[in-house]
Order: C-alpha cells, then sequence, then structure tokens
C-alpha cells in the first residue's frame, strides 16, 4: 500500500521512472501565458514543481521564483539544473507546512499536478495552504487535471468545482476560465485551466 503523504512515495516513482506526470519541457499552456506579457514579473510559488520546467520557464521571463517539491530526487535534480541570471530558489518541502512561514509572500501561485496528487482528503488544507501563501491582489494559476471519472490515483480525478467553490468562500474571484486547445497530447479535454485573484 502506497502513502502519498510521504516522500518515499515519490521518491521511489523519481527513482524507478514511474513519473507519467513528467511532460519533459514546460506546459505548453504555461508557455503561452507566460509569453502572453499579461502577468507582471513578481514572486511566484510553484507547488509540486517536479524537475522545474515551469519554475525555470517563468525565472527566464524575471519572475523570483521559488520551486518547491516534497521529493528529495526531483528537487536535487532542480538544483542539478539550475541556471545563471535567474531568480530560482528550490526547497525540499512539504506544501502543507509553507503557510507556517512563508505567509501572504507571493504574487502568484502555480499549480499543474499538484492537486491531484495529493490525499482527496486532504483538499480543504490545500485551499487553505494556497489562501495563506497568496498575497491580496494575489494571482493563482491552476491547471486542473485530470478531469472525468476514474477509480483510484495518483492521479486523483478532480473536479474543476473543487477549487473554484471553496476558493471563492475565501475571497478568491475567477477571472478566466477555458479548456485548452494546446493541452499535451492524451490530456485534451480532460485538464481546464482555472486564474483566480484574491480580493
Amino acid at each position: 500500500m502506497y502513502d502519498v503523504s510521504s516522500p518515499t512515495y515519490w521518491d521511489e516513482s523519481y527513482r524507478s521512472g514511474r513519473t507519467g506526470w513528467d511532460l519533459g519541457m514546460p506546459t505548453p499552456v504555461f508557455q503561452r501565458l507566460a509569453q502572453s506579457g499579461k502577468f507582471q514579473p513578481g514572486k511566484m510559488l510553484v507547488i509540486c514543481a517536479g524537475r522545474g520546467y515551469d519554475a525555470r520557464l517563468f525565472a527566464r521571463l524575471g519572475f523570483e521564483v521559488t520551486a518547491v517539491d516534497f521529493a528529495e530526487a526531483a528537487v536535487k535534480e532542480m538544483k542539478s539544473r539550475r541556471e545563471l541570471n535567474v531568480s530560482l530558489e528550490v526547497m525540499q518541502a512539504d506544501i502543507f507546512d509553507l503557510p507556517f512561514f512563508m505567509s501572504e509572500e507571493f504574487d502568484y501561485i502555480l499549480e499543474y499536478t499538484c492537486f491531484c496528487a495529493i490525499n482527496p482528503d486532504r483538499r480543504a488544507e490545500y485551499i487553505h495552504s494556497v489562501s495563506s501563501l497568496l498575497r491580496r491582489g494575489g494571482i493563482f494559476i491552476a491547471l486542473a487535471f485530470p478531469i472525468g471519472s476514474r477509480a483510484g490515483g495518483p492521479p486523483f480525478v478532480v473536479s474543476p468545482d473543487e477549487l473554484i467553490l471553496p476558493l471563492a468562500e475565501r475571497g478568491f474571484r475567477l477571472i478566466m476560465r477555458e479548456v485548452p486547445v494546446d493541452s499535451v497530447p492524451g490530456r485534451e479535454g480532460i485538464e481546464e485551466l482555472l486564474i483566480f485573484k484574491k480580493k
């Protein structure tokens, strides 16, 4: 029996090559957003950052990025791929512990394949963490995946309303919602881009 709340499970996944969530490149949807010019550089937290493709994408564009992952193997890989002249801090940490020392520190939080990886019983805690870490006026960018119906996980099935409704209760406004046309092959139609602003 595996425990997704333990870093051991994720370390073993990396070491054994069971990393189906890893695209091997920045997420195309995030590339489009990053290059759109709609988001001015600021302090960004990338949660469950994996090998850091998306974190490096935004760091290259002038964002001050903190990339966090639970797994030691992922963090070591991120650190080994550091680039010069970008602002990128890499941390091994549990996202549920971050609000204790990073309260309202970030202008942006970036989410992809994190919400679907945690134990579904902890989703309320996840919402609390996102709300606590983001500054007023901050932006939460979430690519919700996988949407639909399937048993088991990870990834555990996600409904966009599991993000929209509890975040609305915490004063977040949904400012963009779309089914991306640039999803990677195999994920078309089963992910949804949601962008929120914290009031």
